[in-house]
């Protein structure tokens, strides 16, 4: 669950107004992973944050939910982050989310009722989803063979959603957009861990390779799912630039 978790890393409590609420710092200290229940309705939010103009427009396009969880996320970083003044959250050609005039690398997941962030020195990205047993019919569209073969018959729905969440997550890392899951994100064998666990996983697509470190954490009925790039590149190897999108396509899938 999510308190077993929580027990399991290195965290510090941001003075938690939520009943969930948690600022995890875990590995080198370089990445921290929060994790929001929203509880609030979006007047809370709304009235704790300033507003870009580009944010205020994004935001009068989406319906009532959605909107919601984007509040929960965006005030859920910038408790994060420890400055008393947002810094602005903006979004490449691609559609990624970055912070404006700062290194560190972010992403954000929406499920129901949580909302998750992580924030790293390091390339990342991050997923959180609710447990359905839906997944079990596109299960063969973003699987390989091989991966859907290693599937275990015990916690097998939990399995394939930890396999469904480190394809986002990667998805989210890589952040170019024109990824398939099958053909371009692949996931090395882990023996699945009601507990959690960790595996290694590469997005791999024409001249571009980049592995990832990849950890899951199940919190009742939802499946947490985070992808970290190595922080160094093995001496002598020079760093690949991923494809640009092909002016005028359509983006693949929408980045939560």
């Amino acid at each position: 669950n999510i308190k077993s978790f929580i027990s399991d890393c290195k965290y510090i409590f941001l003075q938690p107004i939520m009943p969930i609420h948690r600022h995890i710092k875990y590995s080198d200290g370089q990445t921290s992973i929060g994790i929001w229940n929203i509880e609030e309705d979006e007047t809370f939010f709304s009235s704790r944050l300033h507003l870009f103009a580009d944010e205020q427009l994004e935001t009068e396009s989406l319906n009532n939910r959605k909107r919601l969880e984007w509040f929960a996320g965006r005030y859920l970083l910038h408790d994060m982050l420890g400055v008393d003044d947002r810094i602005h959250c903006r979004k490449d050609i691609f559609g990624k989310p970055y912070l404006n005039e700062d290194h560190r690398h972010i992403s954000l997941s929406h499920s129901r009722d949580f909302a998750a962030v992580i924030v790293s020195e390091h390339s990342v990205g991050i997923d959180i989803q609710y447990l359905t047993e839906k997944i079990e019919r596109i299960a063969p569209k973003f699987m390989t063979t091989s991966e859907f073969a290693s599937v275990g018959k015990a916690h097998h729905l939990e399995q394939l959603h930890v396999y469904w969440g480190a394809k986002e997550a990667l998805y989210k890392a890589y952040g170019k957009r024109s990824l398939d899951f099958r053909d371009h994100i692949f996931l090395d064998d882990f023996v699945f861990s009601i507990e959690g666990g960790q595996t290694t996983a590469r997005v791999e697509k024409e001249n571009f390779i980049q592995h990832f470190n990849v950890s899951y954490r199940l919190l009742e009925r939802y499946v947490l799912v985070w992808c970290e790039a190595p922080p160094k590149r093995p001496e002598g190897e020079e760093e690949k630039t991923p494809p640009s999108l092909p002016e005028g396509e359509e983006q693949r899938r929408k980045l939560q």
